[in-house]
């Protein structure tokens, strides 16, 4: 299973959190998860939704492990494991404003740390392609960012001059040959990027200390830095390409979290009623 993740691209978290919920059934039956029945299966999910009642991200991260697992290792489609993903919650993402997003990255105290969120705010970067961006992924000449996004996908996204001047700053501390933030070891050691967890515990302490009540977490950037394109009246099929979604639906979501945009089809609506 774990070479067929590696031939599919997948990354190295996707490959531990699959190989922890097979870990995980394999545990709760006792025996090698090649040997659960279909049957079984069907009991399992509702052991995980009515007795443990996880989360659906939670839920929806098994069920793709363990269709993964029986479709293309074991060569055992079940039609029925279909069934068994929980129904989508139609809920819209939390953003920051254009003036809570420097407030927040103003409390984080480190630099590096500082360094890696404003990137990915100002890139609109995931939280992986953020940690492991590299210094050759910076092209200072067409102030662009090479970006490795999901599934071993490449795209470019510009690089504002003042992020460059920040990644700048941030390497001469450390001058990594290998990564644009290592982690806080020795110089023999920087052979990896921050943690993720680490990078997380900044940004929660930071909007505590901002004092922002938002359920904000290191994914709300991203989410900000599209609507506040949006809000700047780029076109939305432009955001979809910085943000290497591959449907507009995904992208379309933005579209329901701009009060700009509310607010012009308020005028709209309003101009509508007024023509008599």
């Amino acid at each position: 299973m774990l070479e067929d993740m590696q031939l599919h691209g997948f990354a190295a978290a996707t490959q531990a959190s699959y190989v922890r919920c097979i870990v995980k059934l394999a545990k709760h039956y006792g025996k090698s998860p090649d040997l659960v029945t279909e049957d079984e299966l069907r009991q399992y999910f509702l052991h995980l939704t009515v007795e443990q009642q996880v989360s659906r991200s939670s839920a929806t991260v098994a069920l793709c492990a363990i269709k993964f697992l029986f479709s293309h290792t074991l060569r055992r489609p079940w039609p029925s494991l279909e069934l068994m993903r929980p129904p989508p919650r139609k809920t819209l993402p939390v953003v920051l404003s254009q003036e809570e997003v420097p407030l927040v990255l103003s409390q984080v105290h480190f630099p590096i740390y500082r360094a890696c969120l404003s990137t990915i705010y100002t890139c609109g970067l995931r939280l992986s392609e953020g940690l492991f961006l590299q210094p050759q992924n910076v092209d200072s000449s067409r102030m662009t960012l090479r970006v490795l996004g999901k599934g071993s996908k490449q795209r470019e996204v510009p690089l504002p001059q003042a992020t460059l001047e920040l990644l700048r700053q941030c390497w001469r501390t450390h001058r990594s040959p290998q990564w644009l933030f290592p982690s806080r070891l020795p110089k023999a050691n920087q052979s990896k990027p921050i943690k993720a967890s680490l990078l997380q515990a900044a940004f929660h302490q930071a909007v505590v200390e901002s004092g922002i009540k938002k359920r904000a977490h290191i994914h709300t950037l991203r989410h900000s830095y599209a609507t506040h394109l949006l809000e700047k009246g780029v076109d939305l099929r432009v955001i979809q390409c910085l943000l290497g979604h591959e449907s507009p639906k995904t992208t379309a979501i933005y579209t329901h979290l701009t009060p700009q945009l509310m607010q012009s089809v308020c005028q709209a609506v309003n101009q509508l009623v007024s023509i008599r």
